[in-house]
């Protein structure tokens, strides 16, 4: 049988993506990533990359992975237990440990891989996961490759976490994980709560905090020292992806739990080391965090200044509490026709539709950054105001 006829199902679900305007329609960028990118030729406001304190081209990160490259190469070409540790690999976990005043770190090689590594390596058949509802797809990924039971409790509600608790028998042991921002709406977990239940029960606790390294806490520190948990959330897991601007995974805390997943985390055992240009980049954002607040200081100021005009433009930005601001605009066509109109006002901010986030839930997500200037952020609100009354989205 012919290729094309065993896929023509295929056809028919991307032409229903399409006709749906759930259809990703993928831009190519041509520049470094920052504040302003280039695509297609045309130099645009960048609001859709996770490059929160503009690390992701900044010259010490440059330099820094110009230096690994000379001293080690550019890959380790093995996985971390047989030949592909170096010093600098276990430098750049002791310097997040410390980072992150946790007893040990666990680097992987992105925060996807970080979940699938350490929800299957602690819990497993009889066992029970207590899931936030809205928790990210590598979070679910991860419960699911554990075969674990999976209760998902109503996002950010303790009481119903409790009320499922009741409601659940409990044979083996259990873990409660949840994202600590969550990146489509710009929420924060209620992690002094969880902390509470999680101890009153004598299960595991876990939080992906991808999107809260370093936008919360001291200096960028995460979620555990936004609320002051230290030494009681067992496992913090982050990323290398998002603020530090580069890539990598890493797993923070309990040090009897880390040394586990030396031992049992399956990407850690079966999928090549970071690269090190990578990991000298990462050592250096590290230095730039720990060094002085600027950069993170400027981020949330961008961000209080982008939310507040938005919000006065009549701009629904839903219950964000971070940099993240969701422009709510329910459904998925006028989402995808709003993000074509603001490109062609030189604003580069994508549509986030269905399976990302749920039906009649669609909106543009922008993504504020210490990249930005005011000037910035005030050519994105004047194409946000012309394409939002274009478009009958305000008044």
């Amino acid at each position: 049988m012919a290729t094309e006829a065993k896929t023509h199902w295929i056809e028919e679900e991307l032409a229903a993506l399409r006709e749906q305007g759930l259809y990703t329609n993928i831009r190519v960028i041509e520049s470094p990533m920052d504040g302003w990118v280039t695509i297609d030729g045309r130099r645009v406001l960048n609001f859709c990359a996770n490059n929160y304190l503009g690390l992701a081209n900044h010259p010490r990160l440059r330099e820094a992975a110009k230096r690994a490259i000379d001293e080690y190469g550019v890959g380790p070409a093995a996985v971390r237990t047989i030949a592909g540790t170096t010093d600098l690999h276990t430098k750049l976990e002791q310097r997040l440990a410390e980072f992150k005043h946790v007893e040990a770190a666990i680097t992987f090689q992105s925060g996807f891989n970080a979940n699938l590594a350490t929800i299957p390596a602690l819990v497993g058949r009889g066992d029970v996961i207590f899931s936030d509802r809205l928790n990210h797809a590598s979070i679910i990924d991860g419960c699911r490759l554990s075969r674990a039971q999976i209760v998902a409790y109503e996002h950010n509600d303790p009481d119903d976490l409790r009320r499922k608790i009741a409601e659940t028998e409990i044979t083996g042991r259990a873990l409660i994980v949840t994202d600590g921002v969550f990146s489509m709406d710009g929420d924060i977990a209620p992690l002094p709560e969880l902390y509470e239940i999680a101890s009153e029960h004598g299960f595991l606790l876990m939080v992906d905090d991808a999107h809260g390294e370093g936008v919360l806490g001291e200096g960028g520190r995460g979620i555990v020292d936004h609320f002051d948990l230290h030494g009681k959330v067992d496992i913090e897991v982050g990323t290398m992806s998002k603020a530090f601007g580069v890539v990598g995974g890493v797993v923070a805390g309990n040090k009897t739990i880390i040394e586990w997943l030396r031992q049992r985390g399956r990407p850690f055992l079966f999928s090549s080391a970071m690269t090190l240009p990578d990991v000298g980049a990462c050592l250096a954002a590290i230095d730039l965090l720990e060094e002085s607040t600027e950069l993170v200081d400027r981020l949330w100021s961008n961000a209080a200044y982008f939310k507040e005009h938005m919000n006065g433009l009549g701009f629904d930005t839903g219950a964000t509490e971070t940099p993240i601001i969701p422009v709510m605009l329910g459904e998925a066509t006028l989402a995808q026709q709003f993000s074509k109109r603001l490109f062609e006002e030189g604003v580069f901010a994508m549509a986030i539709g269905y399976p990302t986030v749920p039906q009649g839930k669609a909106r543009i997500r922008v993504m504020n950054t210490a990249a930005h200037t005011q000037d910035d952020l005030d050519r994105g609100l004047e194409a946000f105001e012309k394409v939002g009354r274009e478009l009958g989205v305000i008044g």
